[in-house]
């Protein structure tokens, strides 16, 4: 069954329902598509320990020291066992770990160097596409902008309505 189909006749103009239906089903092809597409550069120079998941939060931790519960609150990852990626992650050399000072059922991690490297391969990857997409005339700084703010806007609106849900 279509997103389309299981969405019956509502209060949104025809036209602008199936845009936001083709937004929606396009929002979630690019997720699995980035994950693809990390997962093929990790083939590429022959990274096959991790997947494209735990690289993914490799990334988004960066330089940063940080607890499960806030990477969750970021929204990354979706589908995804946070708390069983980092445990993988520490276990395979890819981060550190140590209990919170304050809050001692909190666990703080970092990146190791290996998961440095690893953060390394993802952020070169992402600085080609970012190099192909503008070089090639796919997206310049004025659409990306433009998207970026759109999705903001919608990321906001999804949020309000959770809110005041109750």
């Amino acid at each position: 069954m279509s997103i389309q189909n299981a969405i019956g006749p509502g209060l949104a103009p025809k036209e602008f329902m199936q845009g936001y239906l083709e937004a929606l089903a396009l929002v979630e092809r690019l997720h699995r598509l980035l994950l693809d597409v990390i997962k093929d550069e990790f083939e590429r120079v022959g990274v096959l320990e991790i997947n494209a998941v735990q690289a993914l939060l490799l990334f988004n931790i960066g330089e940063n020291e940080v607890t499960a519960g806030e990477l969750k609150s970021r929204g990354y990852y979706q589908g995804s066992n946070v708390s069983y990626n980092l445990k993988k992650l520490v276990e395979m050399g890819y981060m550190h770990h140590e209990r919170c000072e304050i809050d001692r059922r909190s666990v703080r991690v970092r990146l190791t160097q290996k998961g440095r490297e690893i953060r390394e391969v993802v952020s070169e990857l992402f600085a080609r596409h970012a190099e192909g997409l503008e070089s090639r005339g796919v997206l310049d700084f004025g659409g990306l902008d433009d998207i970026t703010t759109s999705l903001r806007r919608v990321e906001r609106f999804w949020s309000d309505q959770i809110r005041y849900i109750y």
